[in-house]
């Protein structure tokens, strides 16, 4: 592990030093840094075999992209806050801070968390914008389907179990779509 950090920081500084040659470079507008985009056709998948509790990714401009997101500049056109409960035996899962947010240079994505709470942020940029569930989990880098969350799967003959509002939702967890005010639940046991 400690070969695999130096090798990390190694390259850091090397694409650091070298202009992020590599990199495609845009600047946030109001904002005095300037966000690099990855060049990489590589998509992460999202974690299949993790157990929780789910950190927020290391790697966030990745998942954001994976996401069909970016990371900033943040909208101002719509701002409502879903929350989210995971549930699995009977336990509650916490959702982290900082899912969609990049420690390095607080750049955000539409969609991210600020709080350990389950409070989902949805700051677009512009009316009528759709994110669903399945966005927020990729960005997580958590797997998502009706069969498991995580590396958590289903007994014989169960799924995830979906509330919104208290309603009970069918079909593919992932492709609820988020509301202003909305309450989710996800059952898994």
């Amino acid at each position: 592990m400690r070969s695999r950090t130096y090798v990390a920081l190694t390259l850091t500084a090397i694409i650091g030093l070298s202009g992020c040659a590599n990199d495609t470079d845009r600047t946030d507008p109001g904002k005095d840094l300037t966000i690099a985009t990855p060049t990489s056709d590589v998509t992460p998948s999202p974690d299949d075999a993790a157990m929780p509790p789910w950190p927020p990714p290391s790697d966030v401009a990745a998942r954001v992209a994976a996401a069909g997101l970016d990371l900033g500049p943040m909208g101002t056109a719509e701002h409502y806050h879903p929350q989210l409960r995971i549930v699995i035996d009977g336990g509650e899962v916490p959702v982290p801070p900082n899912v969609g947010v990049d420690p390095s240079t607080g750049a955000m994505s539409a969609l991210h968390t600020h709080e350990g709470d389950g409070t989902i942020h949805i700051e677009a940029d512009s009316v009528g914008e759709v994110f669903t569930l399945g966005q927020f989990f990729t960005q997580w880098g958590v797997t998502l389907t009706p069969e498991q969350i995580g590396g958590v799967r289903a007994k014989a003959g169960r799924h995830v179990v979906v509330t919104s509002n208290g309603t009970k939702v069918t079909g593919d967890p992932a492709d609820l779509r988020l509301e202003p005010d909305q309450q989710i639940v996800l059952t898994l046991r």
